[in-house]
């Protein structure tokens, strides 16, 4: 059925274009309900004639209503009123829209669509914690960079991000991941998963293939196959990355791998593993991503230097972010970055439109010159520690009789919790979820690989009694699953 739109029409509003005025009188009627699901509007042609308005006026409108999601259809094949219209568009103020006394009631019955219901994660706080951070020397940081910067500054970002930050960067990573780089190498991003999109931009073609570590980091597949289809999981063995398995690869253009704390494994790569993986990519003619995302924690010995330290071919980009260290909402990272490809990142950061904002630039540069990032590392690292510590215990706890059995435990923001033999982690997670919990297995992690059961335990961004609430649900899980109970 057409709609004539015969219906009285209100003058246009002051200042109102008349293409603002055909759109508005047509949206107002289809949220009264005068302009049912359904509907067809009028061609173009004959609105335009009985509004007296312009045929293109009428066009941008109904381009408008379609975009929007009030219609659907298009110019030539008819333009209907849509069958749903968005939630968002009914506002409580609208002369006529449906009230919270007159809305329709829910489907029920067997074809209802339900909402998933919302699990709590157990374990799953594997970020900073935000409350550790000094934001009172933040704010006088940055209301400090906001009176100092200049217009010049503001309107002119350098292609690379400011450079006396990158200066602060290559001298901090000089002192605690011996790399030794200059800030022209230096690029300035939003995080790791911003090096890792660059680096697929500039170095891959649909034709190269890409290796990943298999468990390994969840958004690096996905990633990486934006750009090729070759992107090839590489089971990790007790060292990490396999070298020798990567070696039975042809055409490998890009590796990425996690050397200072394997995610999920937590394993450490060993320097003669790292030597080994340096010269096969050398030999290979591929480039190496290190995902350096959480090294600046380790709790019983002091790190292994980056793998960019031993990296004499330039062969690697060194991927590191301070929204790790200090709060995830900052969204500032960098890459150490292969001189040939210097200028390409810059070209590509810029033409993708990722930027810093440039107060924020000149907060962290101060921040890490006068030493405060350095003292908030060092108090952080021993937080973490205390709680990593006390989720041992906690395990230790809930393992009962068994061996406790971890990896990765010495750095970083989560570890691995190899689950008791016999252990039937299936229904670990269907009582997880009838409880509205949700639990990380490793084999989430997995790709082709097959590796025995195991928990992914996040624990940094937790504090004591939070720990020690979800210490004591995990452990009443492992007990009814071990006893056979039901809830």
């Amino acid at each position: 059925m057409e709609s004539s739109l015969d219906l009285p029409q209100e003058s246009p509003r002051d200042g109102e274009s008349k293409q603002s005025w055909v759109y508005r009188q047509i949206q107002e009627r289809i949220l009264k309900g005068a302009l049912a699901s359904g509907v067809r509007l009028p061609s173009t042609r004959s609105l335009s004639q009985r509004w007296q308005v312009s045929r293109s006026t009428v066009e941008a409108a109904y381009d408008q209503l379609r975009s929007e999601g009030y219609t659907a259809g298009a110019v030539g094949s008819g333009t209907y009123v849509s069958a749903v219209i968005p939630d968002n568009f009914f506002h409580r103020g609208l002369p006529g829209a449906a009230g919270p006394d007159k809305r329709p009631a829910r489907p029920e019955g067997p074809s209802a669509v339900q909402p998933a219901p919302r699990l709590e994660p157990l374990f799953a706080a594997r970020t900073a914690d935000a409350s550790l951070f000094p934001m009172a020397t933040w704010r006088k940081g940055l209301m400090a960079s906001a009176q100092r910067v200049t217009p010049g500054q503001l309107a002119n970002e350098e292609s690379q991000g400011w450079l006396p930050l990158r200066e602060q960067i290559a001298h901090y990573l000089g002192a605690a991941r011996g790399i030794s780089c200059e800030a022209d190498q230096v690029v300035i991003l939003t995080g790791i998963r911003d090096g890792l999109d660059l680096s697929a931009r500039i170095l891959l073609t649909r034709q190269d293939k890409v290796l990943v570590e298999d468990p390994g980091y969840l958004n690096a597949m996905p990633l990486f196959s934006q750009f090729t289809p070759r992107v090839v999981p590489i089971a990790i063995d007790e060292h990490g990355f396999s070298v020798a398995r990567a070696r039975r690869q042809r055409g490998v253009k890009l590796v990425h791998v996690t050397p200072a704390h394997q995610s999920p494994t937590g394993v450490t790569m060993p320097v003669s593993r790292r030597l080994e993986l340096l010269a096969w990519a050398e030999q290979a003619d591929c480039w190496i991503i290190e995902d350096d995302y959480d090294s600046e924690f380790n709790y019983d010995s002091a790190p292994l230097a980056a793998l960019k330290s031993l990296d004499t071919a330039d062969r690697v980009i060194h991927c590191g972010s301070f929204n790790k260290t200090m709060f995830n909402a900052l969204r500032i990272g960098y890459a150490v970055v292969p001189r040939r490809w210097v200028a390409a990142f810059a070209r590509a950061r810029h033409t993708t439109g990722r930027s810093n904002s440039m107060i924020e630039q000149m907060t962290l540069a101060g921040f890490v010159e006068d030493g405060g990032f350095a003292r908030h590392v060092r108090k952080a690292r021993a937080v973490y520690a205390q709680r990593r510590d006390l989720v041992m215990r906690l395990l230790t706890q809930a393992a009962g009789a068994e061996p406790l059995r971890t990896s990765g435990e010495h750095a970083g923001f989560h570890l691995l919790w190899w689950l008791p033999a016999g252990q039937d982690t299936a229904a670990l997670q269907d009582r997880a979820r009838a409880r509205g919990l949700a639990l990380q297995p490793v084999a989430d992690y997995c790709r082709r690989v097959a590796l025995p059961a195991g928990l992914v335990i996040g624990y940094s961004g937790l504090d004591e009694d939070e720990l020690v609430r979800q210490g004591a649900l995990l452990r009443e899980l492992l007990a009814a699953v071990r006893h056979g109970r039901k809830d």
